[in-house]
């Protein structure tokens, strides 16, 4: 069985709110974000900061909905910054099949992580 990894969400070029050295490890994401990208707790997320390119995987944790929150937690508080700009992407493996039915979510937001515009694809209308 051949199964693709497909970007099923993606919360872009969010701000960076909190970058927290002292915390196990993790990104905590305004839990309304999270909703409108299909991003459930503790699922695996690829960051990628704009500014210098780093990339990385981690969970997600949800924050209050509303509160804009972007935390970067324990090691990667050492490769984000507040006021960075992110785009968080949730990444599956599915086969054809389940792509057949499955929407892509692409959240836009504005400067203080308020949903400005979400964007949802049915991947095989494409």
């Amino acid at each position: 069985m051949l199964l693709r990894t497909i970007c099923k969400g993606k919360i872009h070029r969010a701000t960076v709110t909190e970058a927290r050295l002292d915390y196990v490890g993790s990104i905590t994401i305004d839990r309304a974000l999270m909703d409108a990208a299909d991003i459930r707790p503790y699922e695996m997320v690829q960051v990628t900061n704009v500014a210098n390119a780093t990339l990385w995987r981690t969970y997600a944790i949800p924050a209050e909905a509303g509160s804009g929150t972007i935390c970067l937690n324990g090691p990667p508080a050492r490769l984000f910054q507040p006021t960075d700009l992110v785009i968080i992407l949730s990444l599956c493996e599915m086969t054809d099949e389940e792509y057949e039915n499955t929407t892509s979510h692409i959240v836009h937001v504005d400067q203080s992580n308020r949903i400005t515009r979400i964007e949802s694809h049915k991947l095989n209308e494409l």
